[in-house]
């Protein structure tokens, strides 16, 4: 499914849903919980704050867990995420509905597939490669409101 503008479709409230697989440790993991994407006021609609909120569930470790992203629009239907202090994350082009991006963090590798399944779900993998992790991650969001 393609998207006019990745930034004014993923504004709303998701549900999402995350399976974790980490191959150096060998055990699994789930996120569940909510994220809202809201425009940022006085901004013309060119950028959004990602507040992901839930409950992790790792190996016995189980509590809260939250990340806050950054989506600034690019003028081409796409956008670019930062992390909350600023830094630069990965770009995300929704606009043919599926979009691939990477992200390097040191000598480890963080490649993305994003897929628009439907109007009302979205569905990332990751791929994590390097000498500090080993993990895939899959998020289905699915839309609430």
């Amino acid at each position: 499914m393609d998207v006019a503008d990745t930034l004014a479709f993923l504004v709303g409230t998701w549900e999402v849903r995350r399976v974790i697989e980490d191959h150096r440790l060998g055990s699994s993991g789930t996120f569940t919980g909510t994220a809202s994407v809201e425009r940022s006021p006085g901004q013309a609609c060119t950028s959004a704050t990602y507040l992901e909120v839930g409950d992790v569930h790792f190996g016995t470790h189980r509590g809260p867990a939250h990340r806050v992203l950054e989506l600034r629009a690019r003028g081409d239907g796409a956008v670019m995420l930062h992390f909350a202090d600023g830094r630069p994350f990965v770009d995300l082009d929704l606009t043919t509905g599926t979009w691939h991006a990477r992200h390097d963090c040191g000598a480890d590798r963080y490649e993305l597939t994003t897929r628009v399944r439907s109007p009302t779900t979205v569905e990332e993998r990751w791929r994590v490669r390097g000498p500090a992790k080993r993990y895939d991650a899959v998020t289905t969001l699915v839309r609430l409101r």
